[in-house]
């Protein structure tokens, strides 16, 4: 039986022997099998079954096959808001989206900032067997910013919690951010920050720019978020613990990062996709789904963003999917809560942005939105490659479908969907965790 030591998982014992018939690994060469045995890729080949007693075959028809997706930032909302998302239909919807695991941040009711309720989350999760739903310990104890969550008895707990955030609200203060980083170097946990000095954005809903003018609504600027980035990247500099970047966005943010990679600071950031398609263009519509924090930028942002994740200033993508219910989104624009769903849609932006226009191919897919996750949140079983002894977490995709996203189809409990009406020509078909599937997708889909 498979063990995996670190975060106390086991293969089941009556695992499936699975066969992946004619798939291309990372969309390169001729198509192969794949055979997958006690949850792990046992051969890779043309004659991968032979001989072999095969319970379930999936025809690939030579689609491309990845390692399965990682996501370091959603909302589950569970426990406290389950009217909007639960742990099982936020794990639906990643399967969905060809994720295998996704780390669900803290800002729960109550606040995941106890070793209990971080284990009761990766509990239920595991039960579950959709997708690995590890949970995000709050930075500070109720995420009132005033004194440290024990970040030890977290990282110990049965849940295992590796990266920490207040997500939602900035650690503003910065002698609290310095006595977190010291804290968490001592236990190689990561601190993650929602980069955004509050006195910049009360009463902020849009981007600080021409389109928030026209429209009349408080600006959002950028040096909001900029010079939290450029503070927290000095404290990493100085006290030598990992400071990963939640959703950047900003041009500015960009040429920071760029600057604390040249110095090796341990600095890490994430892009969501609604930050590499959308810009603030979207607010004409007055829609409350478009309101999002940090908010939507001009072009010139977009592009940055796109270029710096090509370059590797930027090293993943994160979906930051945040769940709402209509009665919070069907409103002024102003009283909107922040947030957009992303995990279904988030391969295929991608996808569209990246792949279709030759910019990359599906190493860099892979790269960004499953091994560098794994890497920089210390998974040591997702993220891996696609070779024989690995574990079978893994994600076939059709690189020719097309589909249009429809709030109607989704998994996910809400319908506040940036990407309604939109084409994509990539969809996840299979999903498959430790080997079982997880998502199949139906004929009937569109």
């Amino acid at each position: 039986m498979t063990n995996y030591p670190e975060t106390g998982r086991k293969a089941p014992a009556a695992a499936e022997t699975t066969l992946l018939t004619n798939v291309r690994p990372y969309g390169e060469g001729e198509a192969v099998d794949v055979l997958i045995e006690n949850g792990e890729i046992a051969a890779i080949g043309a004659d991968a079954g032979a001989g072999k007693n095969i319970d379930k075959t999936i025809n690939g028809a030579g689609q491309v096959l990845l390692p399965g997706l990682v996501d370091m930032h959603v909302h589950l909302r569970e426990p406290g808001r389950e009217d909007t998302e639960t742990i099982e239909t936020g794990s639906k919807a990643a399967a969905k989206g060809g994720f295998t695991a996704v780390f669900t941040m803290a800002n729960t009711m109550p606040v995941m900032d106890q070793p209990v309720i971080a284990e009761s989350v990766w509990a239920k999760a595991q039960g579950l067997g959709l997708c690995d739903v590890h949970p995000v310990g709050s930075i500070t104890k109720g995420l009132a910013g005033k004194d440290l969550t024990e970040f030890g008895m977290m990282a110990r707990s049965d849940a295992k919690v590796r990266m920490f955030s207040d997500d939602g609200k900035c650690v503003a203060d910065p002698q609290l951010m310095r006595r977190a980083l010291e804290y968490a170097k001592g236990l190689d946990v990561l601190i993650a920050q929602h980069a955004e000095e509050p006195r910049l954005t009360e009463g902020a809903v849009a981007h600080e720019g021409a389109t928030a003018a026209q429209l009349g609504l408080r600006g959002w600027p950028r040096v909001a978020e900029e010079s939290i980035v450029a503070r927290d990247a000095l404290l990493a500099r100085d006290y030598g613990n990992r400071v990963h970047i939640c959703h950047a966005s900003t041009t500015g943010t960009v040429e920071l990062l760029k600057w604390a990679k040249s110095q090796d600071i341990p600095l890490s950031a994430e892009v969501t996709p609604h930050h590499l398609l959308l810009t603030d263009d979207k607010l004409r519509t007055y829609d409350g789904v478009f309101r999002v924090n940090p908010p939507l930028r001009e072009e010139h942002d977009t592009l940055a963003l796109r270029q710096a994740l090509l370059d590797g200033v930027i090293d993943v993508v994160a979906t930051d999917h945040a769940p709402h219910g209509s009665e919070d989104k069907c409103v002024e624009f102003d009283h909107a809560k922040p947030g957009m769903l992303g995990l279904e849609s988030s391969l295929a932006v991608i996808v569209k942005l990246f792949v279709e226009p030759g910019l990359a191919d599906w190493r860099f897919i892979a790269r960004v939105m499953s091994e560098k996750p794994a890497e920089i949140t210390r998974l040591p079983d997702h993220g891996r490659p696609i070779a024989v002894g690995e574990p079978a977490n893994l994600t076939l995709v059709d690189p020719e479908a097309r589909w249009v996203s429809d709030k109607t189809q989704l998994e996910s409990k809400s319908e506040n969907n940036p990407y309604e009406g939109i084409e994509f020509g990539a969809r996840v078909t299979h999903t498959l965790l430790r080997g079982h599937l997880t998502y199949e997708l139906d004929a009937q889909d569109n």
